[in-house]
């Protein structure tokens, strides 16, 4: 298990340098950091004036030169202006040149500074994830649970009026987007119109106070989306393992149907289920874009969207390496916890 750990771990932090630098890559192209240079300086800048103020920002320097650097695995640029003063990657406001560390990158825990919010990147995501987070936790506390139920209990009976509704159910939920349920839940309990106004709270509210009526519509409306999905795949799954050969057999010696249920098909059959909850982590930290801008829940998503909207290179790069990690830490879990509850699948 452990060489098994180590070569997804290897495997992973190749894919992460690969990805990261396709997005650095086209983050650092020369359109967006002359838009950046007059968003910063003036829009009226000429070529030249846009070309130094580049220059002097390093980022006229060779693409893997830039991408070393902002792994921190390459020395920081150093520049000696016109008048004199040596400025650089690494040397801070106020700090004489030769204090300054040599390298100041991701791996020094140096995220860059955000153009847009005029704070330091890492600071910005920090606050953002637990914001996301605490959302996150909410909707998988309500969709897990459900579509699990749902699932097993259609699966139970594969064929039965049960199955039929609640298959039809799951299929409409996630054949419904996130935006047109979101919309029909606010016409219908938060808005005057229709006259139930059951949740007077807002999802902009709840980034202070996470209250139920603040939170309760938008994890509801990320909660129906995805708990199709799953629901789906656990009905599958179920129905696959009910007409395996050993629960027969399980039944021919008078086993109660309850107990061949929890006894014998359930843990096979929570398998594939399993993988595509762990998938489900990745898309609801970046999937939530649309959830967070239609509740105004000023989260990882809405912050994601800001920075491209916004071009601001350094935030983006940041939400990307987040996005990344999550996303692969989240398949390494899900292969580990496949082999454990798969005891076909041995490792060596």
């Amino acid at each position: 298990m452990a060489m098994f750990i180590l070569r997804r771990v290897g495997v992973m932090i190749l894919t992460a340098l690969c990805l990261t630098f396709i997005v650095f890559f086209l983050t650092n192209l020369y359109p967006n950091l002359e838009k950046l240079a007059k968003t910063q300086g003036d829009f009226r800048m000429s070529d030249e004036e846009v070309a130094s103020y580049l220059g002097r920002n390093g980022y006229l320097q060779p693409m893997a030169v830039k991408y070393g650097q902002w792994l921190g695995v390459v020395p920081g640029f150093v520049i000696l202006d016109r008048d004199g003063v040596t400025r650089g990657q690494c040397i801070e406001a106020g700090t004489d040149p030769e204090d300054a560390p040599r390298f100041c990158g991701i791996l020094q825990g140096d995220w860059g500074y955000s153009t847009v919010f005029r704070e330091d990147v890492g600071k910005i995501l920090g606050d953002k994830l637990a914001l996301t987070g605490r959302l996150m936790l909410w909707v998988m506390v309500l969709m897990v649970p459900s579509a699990l139920i749902l699932g097993i209990l259609a699966g139970m009976r594969e064929g039965s009026r049960t199955d039929r509704t609640l298959s039809t159910f799951a299929i409409t939920t996630t054949a419904t987007p996130e935006y047109v349920s979101g919309v029909l839940f606010i016409a219908v309990f938060a808005s005057t119109a229709v006259g139930l106004k059951w949740f007077k709270g807002t999802a902009t509210a709840a980034m202070d106070a996470p209250d139920f009526e603040n939170f309760f519509l938008p994890v509801l409306t990320i909660a129906l989306y995805g708990m199709g999905y799953i629901a789906r795949m656990t009905r599958a799954s179920m129905a696959e393992v009910m007409t395996a050969q050993y629960i027969r057999t399980a039944r021919l010696k008078g086993v109660s149907f309850p107990n061949v249920v929890m006894k014998h098909a359930l843990r096979n059959a929570l398998i594939a289920p399993f993988t595509v909850i762990m998938l489900q982590f990745p898309w609801l930290l970046n999937g939530v874009v649309i959830v967070e801008t239609l509740f105004n829940y000023k989260g990882f998503g809405w912050t994601l969207v800001q920075a491209a909207g916004n071009n601001d290179i350094e935030l983006l790069l940041g939400v990307s390496v987040v996005s990344v990690v999550v996303v692969l830490v989240t398949q390494l879990i899900s292969d580990i916890g496949y082999v454990f509850l798969n005891p076909r699948i041995s490792v060596r």
